[in-house]
């Protein structure tokens, strides 16, 4: 789970005055990697180091209080999906002006001010389907796996004996810089799509919202930061190709909107 579907670049023309960069740790990512064994590295090893993770970013970034007015909305529509295909979710919205969303091994999901300003309800519902989708098919698992070995922050003990540690403060940061750099291929990009779509349309959203969402990205994708958007969208399925992906379903299901 890192800057994930829609790691746009940073728009300050999203940001009000109370809104700041998404920060993380500015340490360089050592290239080593000590990290512990694939096999022994269970589901429950992914969701502690990630829960460890998420306590950090949101101890480091403005996160939106209750009485907020982007936590009001967003619990608005996503309070209800909490339970959410058996994964026990949690979601924060962070006042920064980074367009972003991501989703952790823990079933925690965080949203960026900037991409509420942008999307609409259903647009944002399509962004954190397509994050549970991540969870769902454990991709988040085996992002915070690589990431804890490209951190290269566990001692020898550790990586002998498969054992996850406890991350000190300062690992922390370094951990997160990892985790959210981590990339999806292509196929598992495309497959948290179909787990988004599939969202919406069981829980009866319009499923073009999701359509829509791909399109103001891709309108921003052509604009002046476009080098850096297409920088930070490397991994990801052209936009404009995802979209047409999801009319050409939507058609097919009967559930198409102009």
């Amino acid at each position: 789970m890192k800057k994930v579907f829609l790691s746009v670049a940073i728009l300050a023309t999203f940001a009000t005055s109370s809104q700041a960069q998404f920060k993380l740790n500015s340490k360089t990512i050592g290239a080593a990697e000590k990290g512990v064994k694939a096999a022994t590295f269970s589901d429950a090893d992914a969701a502690k180091l990630a829960k460890q993770a998420v306590d950090w970013m949101d101890k480091n970034n403005p996160v939106a209080k209750d009485d907020d007015p982007y936590a009001v909305r967003l619990n608005k529509i996503f309070a209800k999906h909490k339970s959410e295909d058996g994964l026990a979710l949690n979601y924060k919205v962070y006042l920064v002006k980074d367009i972003n969303a991501f989703a952790c091994a823990d079933g925690s999901i965080r949203v960026f001010a900037a991409l509420m300003d942008l999307m609409t309800d259903e647009e944002i519902l399509s962004v954190i389907g397509h994050e549970i989708g991540h969870v769902k098919n454990k991709d988040t698992r085996d992002a915070v796996r690589a990431a804890y070995k490209r951190a290269a922050i566990t001692d020898a003990a550790a990586s002998q004996s498969g054992a996850v540690a406890q991350l000190s403060e300062s690992q922390l940061g370094q951990f997160a810089n990892a985790v959210l750099e981590s990339k999806y291929s292509r196929k598992q990009e495309s497959d948290a799509d179909t787990y988004g779509y599939d969202f919406l349309k069981r829980n009866g959203y319009d499923v073009m919202a999701m359509a829509s969402a791909f399109n103001k990205l891709a309108e921003l994708s052509g604009g002046a930061s476009a080098s850096n958007t297409e920088k930070m969208l490397s991994s990801h399925p052209d936009s404009k190709d995802r979209a047409a992906k999801v009319t050409e379903r939507a058609k097919k299901d009967g559930l198409y909107k102009k």
